[in-house]
């Protein structure tokens, strides 16, 4: 069956980003309100830098739609870079000014020195542009298309902050409207005491010139049990989800359901009871975060990304300048305090890519009606 497969394309001072999802069925709206919202929130966030204040993200679907239905062939979406019109003569294919913003004095916990070992440039330039975050634009974008696909399915995606810079969240997850309450805090935290010391941790970074990481946790509701596979690495729900979150710019680790802490207990605290209610099979707890061998359970699915302080810092860090050999002060780049609360954001995005992958490989489906038919009758709850 045809599985749903993505690219993107575009340097954070290009022109554009491109992005192209191919086997998307015919019939699924594309709600283009939608997907401009989802770009907005990524945008939103206490501690953004200056970048947002230039761009006011739009997707425009070039390809693949018509009356904004997907026609069943490739979608292909852009999001034209504002912030390129100050960079035209050194960014694009007609530049000209290749010395204007070279950077030698390579940054510690960017891709700039393993890129310019690896592609023999002597300007990590070449490299940052498209290890930006600025790419996460048009993941975002092809995950809100996404989104759209799983809500036909009655599957919702939404995340909310837990921790930023050692501060963590005191609240007990309720998954209604997680998206709708968390938009409305500056950090994106469902905890207004820990929200106020987390805005007051980010002030006192960006007075310093540092910055922060924290914990981002991703809620997905509504997946009825057997997406994913336990027969083959590549079909398992958890290593889809793992891998999609774990390419996201400063992620760093991905915890599915209690895992890190389960590390630590025994089985009998562990494993989640099943009990039969109503017909039904279910969980007394949802240690797992809602799957289990490979496969979605019917519970809640669970994850958390922990994303790590974002590595351009205002007081650069000691580093070496490739062009001289010799010790220096690390390039600073126009950048966020901390960006945990649109990480939040993007993360969703990931994790409905990975979901809709893993469910158009066991579905297919010409046509959005059946997908719908096909998941009805193949999965139980």
């Amino acid at each position: 069956m045809a599985r749903i497969e993505y690219v993107t394309a575009g340097e954070s001072h290009g022109e554009m980003l491109v992005g192209i999802v191919k086997n998307i069925p015919a019939g699924l709206t594309i709600d283009n309100a939608f997907v401009d919202g989802e770009l907005a929130r990524r945008m939103s966030g206490f501690g953004r830098g200056g970048r947002m204040k230039i761009e006011r993200d739009r997707a425009r679907f070039v390809t693949g739609v018509r009356a904004h239905t997907s026609l069943g062939s490739p979608i292909t979406a852009i999001i034209e870079n504002k912030d390129h019109e100050n960079w035209k003569t050194v960014m694009g294919e007609n530049a000209t000014d290749l010395g204007e913003k070279k950077l030698t004095a390579v940054r510690p916990g960017h891709a700039d020195l393993s890129g310019v070992l690896k592609y023999g440039f002597d300007d990590a330039r070449n490299v940052l542009e498209r290890a930006s975050a600025r790419e996460t634009a048009m993941k975002v974008a092809l995950g809100a298309v996404c989104k759209l696909y799983l809500k036909r399915l009655g599957i919702e995606v939404a995340s909310h902050t837990v921790a930023i810079g050692g501060i963590e969240a005191q609240t007990k997850l309720d998954v209604k409207d997680i998206n709708a309450r968390a938009d409305k805090n500056a950090v994106r935290c469902l905890d207004e005491a820990a929200s106020v010391a987390m805005v007051e941790a980010i002030k006192d970074a960006a007075k310093s010139g540092d910055t922060l990481g924290g914990v981002s946790e991703i809620v997905i509701t509504g997946v009825k049990s057997g997406v994913g596979s336990y027969v083959s690495a590549d079909r398992k729900l958890d290593g889809l989800i793992m891998r999609e979150m774990g390419s996201v710019q400063s992620v760093k680790a991905v915890e599915i359901g209690d895992g890190i802490e389960n590390s630590g207990r025994r089985g009998s605290a562990v494993h989640d009871e099943i009990v039969l209610e109503n017909g039904k099979y279910c969980r007394k707890t949802n240690r797992a975060g809602g799957i289990e061998g490979g496969m979605s359970n019917g519970e809640d699915i669970i994850i958390r990304a922990y994303i790590k302080p974002i590595p351009t810092l205002k007081n650069g860090l000691n580093t070496v300048d490739i062009a001289s050999g010799k010790a220096a002060v690390a390039s600073s780049e126009r950048s966020d305090v901390c960006a945990v609360p649109a990480a939040g954001v993007v993360c969703e995005a990931a994790a409905a890519i990975a979901l809709t992958v893993a469910l158009s490989e066991m579905l297919g489906g010409d046509t959005m009606e059946e997908v719908i038919e096909r998941y009805n009758q193949k999965v139980k709850i």
